[in-house]
């Protein structure tokens, strides 16, 4: 197996996407700890890998405090002998547009996402730096990061902030031979359930059949277990050489995101004057403005499921 001897940590993955991961890594060979804030959803989690035949043990915590992040780490190495890879997967959502999200909000959510993946990653990287282990670090971002969304102003702001790490971090632990990416996950979850857009793929995933074609491949939108292979290759031997990437991942879709690259560059001696730019700007850059946010396609006829979501 890939894997086979490694031990990881998966942050939020009694349920959904970190519960698809914790399985594939496990699957692969890898001894998993579960974290979650619920301890019957850890313990489902934990006992739904040892009945495959995997190992796996819980930790019932909420991430973002540096207690949390030290205790998975702990665990890990006291259960297991080792630590070698991290998933940092956590994540609460408090939608709202801007002018009603309150402080405690934007502070949760920034708390769990950003202060959550920063605070595990910085105990994950001591101990890889302090063991000379060649780790692998994987953050999950979103779309949203990528692009924004409306109502999201606190989980954007995370997901993007969380890229620019997994950058930084990349470049400070390159001599150490650890490898930070980061994944952009399209798929089913409790966020998109409620969607109605997404109602035919959501139904389909359900009932356990596949879903149609146009999700699949015309928007990149799967299940969670089309993620989590890419998980587990990011966690290998054969990933040594990928790291501050975004990846993204959906259905029968990858895709590398670039990184932020002016697309216009132009100079005018002396600077840019308020009067100058009055009077170029927008023959310069106003056919090339950058969009926001993602337009999805039509929905097909037989895929309707809501007018509202054409």
């Amino acid at each position: 197996m890939t894997l086979d001897g490694k031990v990881a940590i998966v942050t939020g993955s009694g349920q959904g996407l970190g519960l698809a991961y914790a399985h594939e890594l496990a699957r692969q060979g890898a001894a998993v700890v579960i974290n979650d804030v619920s301890a019957d959803a850890a313990r489902a989690a934990v006992d739904a890998i040892t009945a495959e035949g995997g190992r796996a043990v819980a930790v019932v915590a909420p991430v973002g405090p540096s207690d949390t992040a030290r205790e998975l780490v702990r665990t890990a190495v006291e259960t297991y002998g080792r630590l070698d890879i991290l998933v940092t997967n956590a994540g609460i959502l408090r939608d709202t547009v801007l002018w009603k999200m309150s402080d405690d909000d934007f502070d949760a959510v920034i708390g769990v996402h950003l202060r959550g993946t920063f605070t595990c990653v910085r105990e994950a990287a001591i101990h890889f730096r302090k063991t000379q282990t060649a780790g692998r670090i994987i953050c999950i971002g979103s779309p949203t990061g990528q692009r924004g969304n409306f109502g999201q102003t606190n989980y954007g702001a995370a997901k993007a902030g969380i890229v620019g790490m997994v950058r930084t971090w990349a470049m400070e632990l390159k001599k150490a031979e650890v490898t930070v990416n980061a994944v952009i996950p399209v798929a089913a979850t409790a966020m998109t359930a409620t969607v109605p857009y997404f109602a035919a793929a959501v139904e389909a995933d359900a009932a356990g059949d596949q879903m149609p074609a146009f999700f699949r491949h015309d928007l990149g939108f799967g299940t969670a277990d089309d993620v989590a292979g890419l998980i587990a290759y990011l966690a290998s031997d054969d990933a040594a050489g990928v790291t501050g990437q975004a990846i993204g991942i959906g259905g029968d879709r990858l895709q590398l995101w670039s990184h932020p690259e002016a697309v216009i560059t132009e100079y005018r001696e002396g600077g840019w004057t308020f009067d100058a730019l009055e009077e170029s700007f927008g023959e310069l850059f106003g056919g090339r403005l950058q969009s926001v946010g993602e337009a999805f396609p039509p929905l097909p006829d037989e895929l309707r499921r809501d007018p509202a979501a054409s």
